[in-house]
């Protein structure tokens, strides 16, 4: 599933594409896109359609496009979603579940084979309830202070892994960054979040800043399956960085130890038992 680096990377592409721009000819062709406007794309269509877009956000994993009118655009990737643009001369793409037109001719388009991903046009109101209102400071735009974040951990006893994944403590993270930067900052998964020392903590928001860094620069994670290519179709390039994620059972880069992979609220965690020892 996209991150926080690859829908950073959708973001400043759709930015280029539709800041300042109105949509136009709006098209959505499956309702599980439009799900969360009740499956019924005609109301994102209606919603949409003429509407001026402001500067493209992001919080976390969504994409956040403040509208004219006092409406927001908000989109989720999902686990294969990715927008195109393009001039809309060449063929459509297989799985493409909106489409619309800007009115600088350029078209904007989202492919979604697996369709978990959505596309959502909401009012003040609507905003307020959705889950942009639970998520917790973004891990690239404004990540907590140490102190903090340990406020926010403060007597929680589920692993330190599955917290992160929460979207509570800190938004943006899933399976992949969160198992290298734990790795980097030598924290066992398996923690329970409220334990881990203000030292740790430090330690901890220093390696998601660098792995985040890392991954964004290197066009994002695209893994063996594809399901994440970048807005041009290319696949991005950090699938090599990665020291823990997905290398169960492979040596340690950096201590020779085996690396190992357990299952933590579900979600499976890859880390090293010789580098992370709490």
């Amino acid at each position: 599933m996209p991150e926080l680096p690859e829908v950073e990377i959708t973001r400043r592409h759709l930015a280029d594409a539709i800041d300042g721009r109105r949509f136009m000819d709006v098209s959505v062709r499956h309702p599980r896109t439009a799900r969360h406007n009740g499956g019924d794309p005609a109301v994102v269509e209606q919603r949409l359609q003429g509407r001026k877009a402001g500067n493209v956000a992001r919080h976390g994993k969504f994409l956040v496009v403040p509208l004219d009118g006092g409406m927001t655009m908000v989109a989720h990737l999902g686990m294969s979603g990715r927008f195109r643009i393009d001039d809309g001369l060449g063929p459509e793409a297989p799985h493409t579940h909106f489409v619309s037109k800007m009115d600088d001719g350029s078209v904007v388009s989202f492919i979604d084979p697996r369709t978990f991903g959505f596309v959502a046009v909401f009012d003040e109101v609507e905003l307020e309830s959705t889950g942009l209102a639970r998520l917790g400071p973004d891990a690239w735009e404004t990540p907590p202070s140490v102190s903090d974040l340990a406020v926010a951990l403060r007597g929680r006893k589920a692993p330190i892994k599955a917290l992160l994944l929460d979207q509570g403590p800190i938004a943006g993270l899933g399976n992949i960054y969160a198992d290298e930067a734990l790795f980097l900052a030598g924290i066992d998964p398996r923690t329970p979040g409220g334990e881990l020392t203000e030292d740790q903590l430090e330690g901890l928001l220093t390696a998601i800043r660098l792995v985040l860094a890392g991954a964004i620069e290197k066009g994002g994670t695209s893994l063996d399956d594809l399901a994440y290519l970048l807005p041009d179709g290319r696949a991005g390039e950090n699938l090599t960085s990665l020291q823990v994620y997905g290398r169960a059972g492979e040596p340690c880069f950096r201590c020779g130890e085996i690396i190992d992979k357990v299952v933590i609220r579900a979600r499976s965690s890859h880390f090293c038992p010789g580098c992370q020892h709490g």
